[in-house]
């Protein structure tokens, strides 16, 4: 049975939840035209968005983190206008915990949807255009469902890296209870102040919710290679 300890936790594990799933909905509605874009344009410019977009990737969170804080801020350039738009300020809130999410998971969205849109090629939206469908309609009932394993592998991806976050939002939204306060940062204070079995079980549950995401995929794209072979 679980303890009164981890009780006192469902609030960090369900702000990471809900802060995966719109990071997740926000950045599939960047990503998609961002990687046709990145699979499909000219060659010249997509090499150094790809690699603007990589760059999550090899910057230590803390870095991305640090230029976060500074552009988010109050007298950041965008944390700015949002204060003068909203009187809140960006850092320290979830909005900006979504802000800098999609930044730090951009690479986990993009990459996978590029792939498969690259792989299906060009040829079946030529078809479909000369059957008079229109550019909207060739992407949704041609492009997508071809590359329907790399939207669900980018969805999943994208929904396990942001909750598993740690650095980025520590930096940017530290760790205000119901507000910033995700479960990598709970685990982190129940760790410094020894409280070894609630880390223990926080950690658990998040390797399980994981473990969990991330074996459909890999059984979707191996049965993917097998049909292609």
């Amino acid at each position: 049975m679980l303890d009164e300890g981890l009780a006192a936790d469902w609030g960090p594990l369900w702000l990471s939840v809900r802060l995966a799933g719109v990071t997740t909905v926000c950045l599939l509605l960047l990503a998609l035209p961002l990687s046709w874009w990145l699979a499909f344009g000219q060659r010249r410019w997509t090499i150094w968005i790809d690699a603007v977009v990589a760059l999550p990737l090899v910057l230590p969170p803390t870095v991305l983190g640090f230029y976060l804080l500074i552009m988010l801020g109050p007298s950041g350039w965008l944390g700015q206008q949002w204060l003068t738009l909203t009187g809140s300020s960006l850092t320290f809130s979830f909005t900006g915990l979504v802000l800098a999410s999609c930044l730090y998971s951009l690479p986990f969205v993009v990459q996978p949807l590029r792939d498969s849109f690259a792989a299906m090629g060009q040829e079946p939206m030529a078809v479909a255009a000369t059957l008079g469908a229109g550019v909207l309609d060739r992407f949704f009932t041609v492009a997508l469902p071809m590359a329907y394993r790399g939207v669900i592998t980018a969805c999943v991806l994208g929904f396990a890296h942001t909750m598993g976050e740690f650095g980025v939002v520590l930096m940017v939204g530290g760790n205000i209870p119901g507000e910033t306060r995700v479960v990598s940062i709970a685990i982190y204070d129940h760790v410094e102040t020894l409280a070894y079995g609630q880390a223990h079980q926080l950690s658990l549950v998040l390797l399980v919710i994981s473990f969990m995401l991330l074996v459909p995929v890999y059984w979707l794209n191996r049965g993917g290679r097998r049909e292609q072979v």
